[in-house]
């Protein structure tokens, strides 16, 4: 089983000046098994990114275990691929030549036909393969980040880690790779797990199986592990209308406000995002009584939470 274990996982930033360190990560112990779909959601500096940093390879922890597949993970390699919310492409290399080269780099041993076989696939999956050979500069922000998934599918990870990809792009196009990015993942590749860090309510409950919410110091960084029982595949349009839906967007949003250190408003005062339409709202205020104010969590829109190009 390709498990991906995390025990007593500790990180510290240093102060300096007489700044204490800052403890990103206190004593995390999470598995996502083979197959899951989880995502991981909290308010910014939770430490979302530096745990996906250190499944990744890219950072060290002061103490504890991360493993995949019962192998210690103490660098980067080929069985994790990683995608950011920046698009990360190489600038002077084409669409065609980003995906081909990290799939190459990657996979050294790969019979060439095989390669040129996998970089189509995944370029025509995200509608880029009839503008394979323009430069990133050339394209949208929104066909830059579906190279980005493209190229990290391209590699043949076990393990798809995102880091808010959908973060910086418009709500059609995020929507967009939201639904590229289940059908690659249930359909078209060999990776088996993703974990993605999003800011975005909606998006976690519409993309995970299981949601993982993260908290500030001075309380545990995980705060509760909530499973999405929604079969799959998931319309968005219809399963905001569920109430297993609803139970898990008003359970995210009780912790995200508490963990945030403000009462958690009724549902009814809250506009989560798209999603939401049909929801009640507040009522206006009375003439007079001058602007209401309705407290909110920190920002919280990603994803896979914190489209088409």
């Amino acid at each position: 089983m390709s498990d991906l274990v995390i025990k007593g996982l500790h990180k510290s930033f240093g102060g300096r000046r007489g700044v204490p360190p800052q403890h990103v990560l206190r004593d995390v112990d999470l598995t996502v098994r083979q197959g899951e779909f989880v995502s991981l959601i909290g308010h910014s500096g939770c430490g979302k990114s530096t745990l996906l940093g250190i499944v990744a390879g890219l950072q060290h922890a002061d103490a504890g275990e991360v493993s995949l597949g019962g192998e210690p993970i103490t660098r980067p390699g080929p069985d994790r691929a990683m995608v950011f919310q920046n698009y990360s492409l190489l600038p002077r290399l084409s669409l065609l030549a980003n995906v081909r080269e990290a799939a190459r780099a990657a996979r050294p041993d790969r019979p060439r036909a095989l390669l040129d076989e996998a970089v189509e696939r995944y370029l025509t999956a995200v509608g880029l393969w009839e503008q394979r050979n323009k430069l990133p500069h050339q394209v949208s922000g929104g066909m830059q980040q579906r190279t980005a998934v493209a190229r990290a599918f391209a590699v043949g990870p076990r393990i798809l880690l995102l880091d808010e990809p959908f973060g910086a792009l418009d709500a059609l196009t995020r929507a967009r790779l939201q639904e590229q990015l289940l059908e690659l993942w249930g359909t078209e590749s060999t990776t088996e797990t993703v974990l993605m860090v999003t800011h975005g309510i909606d998006e976690a409950i519409l993309l995970a199986d299981r949601i993982v919410v993260m908290g500030n110091p001075p309380g545990p960084s995980v705060v509760d592990t909530i499973d999405v029982v929604l079969p799959r595949p998931r319309d968005r349009v219809t399963v905001i209308d569920q109430p297993a839906y609803r139970g898990v967007q008003e359970r995210l949003l009780t912790l995200l406000h508490a963990d945030s250190g403000s009462a958690a408003p009724p549902p009814a005062a809250l506009s989560v995002g798209p999603a939401d339409r049909g929801r009640p709202r507040a009522s206006p205020p009375a003439p007079g009584a001058g602007r209401r104010h309705v407290t909110r969590p920190a920002p919280l829109f990603v994803t896979l939470t914190s489209s088409l190009g």
